[in-house]
């Protein structure tokens, strides 16, 4: 395995999601499925720490893809890894003849790997092609976003997807700037948006682009509407007993996963009704209270995990 693998990647909240997901791996041949595969980092501690353990690795980056295919290769045929986008996760079961499964974890947003990779285009601290796909084989890239949507559409996205507060400003000074330059590079972008963003010392967090690369990035890869299919496909595919965790990096990832999984984790019986028939009862239980942050140790550790917040839940009955 390159030696360098295994440096890219250090798996957010590893030992959380172990001791959550372990008591659905006590039998005799579990299956776990990594809906974002990346690296493998924590697929590979899950297959190091559960010997009958078979994985379902799945990414939509053919390069994390390879990659972790080289890291995982010493575990054979305990290991299937499947070119797709999670909400696809049954079709993918059906395709392995995989009836249920016994844990599920999401690890969403952008990768370590796919920001320190330079020709990608998520980053705006350097020059790169203006791209953010997860997928660079297919769909739309940021430069046809960012030239070609109109003024509103971009207000829109850099509002409602990176929470930014100058979304206004900044779309409208895209589409003035677009008309003689066409935006090709991520640090064209970054130049221009923080320009129109100030930098407040001590009050500021981070880049002044941050959120409108966010935005766009999840716009390039329809991140949300994807998740929202996600989380019902993944809660139907687990068995009962079975269990599910999923880290967000934003309030809007968490808003999703928060709703899907305590929806199902309440009745849905109708009010009206004098008692609860038992196809309205709850389908999970949730494992955590709210949501869950990374401590102090783990975020000097690694950075990564200061916006993290983990939920689970276990599976308790089939839904009728």
């Amino acid at each position: 395995m390159n030696k360098n693998i295994s440096e890219l990647h250090d798996p957010v909240l590893l030992e959380r999601a172990i001791e959550l997901l372990a008591p659905a791996f006590e039998i005799e041949t579990p299956i776990f499925v990594d809906c974002t595969l990346g690296l493998g980092g924590h697929s590979e501690a899950f297959l190091d720490r559960f010997p009958n353990l078979t994985l379902v690795g799945i990414d939509r980056d053919p390069s994390a893809l390879a990659l972790a295919g080289e890291r995982l290769a010493r575990f054979g045929d305990r290991v299937n890894l499947v070119h797709a986008v999670y909400e696809e996760i049954e079709d993918v079961l059906e395709e392995l003849n995989i009836a249920e499964v016994h844990g599920i974890l999401l690890d969403l947003g952008v990768s370590s790997m796919q920001l320190d990779e330079r020709d990608r285009g998520f980053a705006y601290s350097y020059e790169a092609p203006l791209d953010m796909r997860m997928d660079s084989t297919t769909g739309k890239t940021a430069a046809e976003v960012v030239n070609s949507y109109s003024e509103s559409e971009l207000a829109r996205i850099f509002k409602e997807y990176g929470e930014e507060r100058y979304a206004k400003g900044v779309a409208r000074e895209i589409v003035a700037v677009r008309k003689s330059v066409p935006f090709s590079t991520s640090t064209q972008l970054a130049g221009l948006i923080a320009k129109i963003i100030p930098f407040i010392p001590g009050k500021s967090s981070g880049h002044p682009a941050k959120r409108v690369f966010q935005a766009l990035r999840i716009e390039v890869n329809g991140e949300l509407e994807v998740l929202e299919r996600t989380m019902p496909a993944a809660i139907r595919a687990l068995a009962v007993g079975g269990r599910i965790v999923v880290m967000s990096y934003h309030s809007l990832e968490d808003r999703i996963t928060k709703q899907a999984l305590v929806a199902a984790a309440n009745s849905s019986a109708p009010i009206e009704l004098p008692i609860e028939l038992p196809e309205h009862a709850p389908v999970l239980r949730l494992l955590v209270k709210g949501a869950e942050a990374a401590t102090a140790e783990e975020i000097a550790r690694n950075p990564r995990a200061a916006s993290v917040r983990l939920r689970a839940a276990v599976k308790i009955r089939r839904a009728a």
